[in-house]
């Protein structure tokens, strides 16, 4: 499980620290993708395996669909951790999640996602000011 906020640059060749504390969970070979929100999402390769899974059963016929999973799967690239404890971004995903110098790492239980700084600061106010009508609104889901 994923879980925590930390704050790391992101250098000019497109590398980015992982936190250590994501690390073991994380594995060795792991997937980056476009996020939604603005974000990445980085998914352990069992995690990946199953979301690829439900992917697959979505209905070929439907065109959102489609191209959920085009957009999803065009930009997923496999990466790994180097000896600094660093993964390599791909300037496609750089540039959707417009990750320029400070990035927010956080962990989403059971993915990470990579922010902007400047983008999650916008995102978490937001969320702030309507976290009371969110947690009404988890009954819905079962919560």
């Amino acid at each position: 499980m994923f879980m925590g906020e930390f704050t790391h640059n992101i250098d000019s060749k497109g590398r980015l620290i992982m936190p250590s504390k994501f690390r073991e969970n994380l594995g060795y070979k792991f997937v980056v993708t476009r996020g939604m929100d603005g974000c990445l999402f980085v998914y352990p390769q069992l995690e990946w395996q199953q979301l690829e899974e439900k992917l697959q059963e979505l209905p070929l016929s439907k065109k959102d669909a489609r191209t959920f999973v085009r957009f999803f799967y065009s930009a997923a690239t496999e990466c790994d951790i180097d000896k600094q404890g660093r993964i390599n971004i791909p300037p496609t995903l750089r540039a959707h999640a417009q990750l320029e110098k400070a990035c927010v790492v956080i962990g989403v239980a059971n993915r990470i996602e990579i922010w902007s700084e400047e983008r999650w600061q916008q995102y978490a106010l937001e969320a702030e000011e309507n976290y009371d009508e969110l947690a009404e609104t988890m009954i819905d889901f079962g919560f």
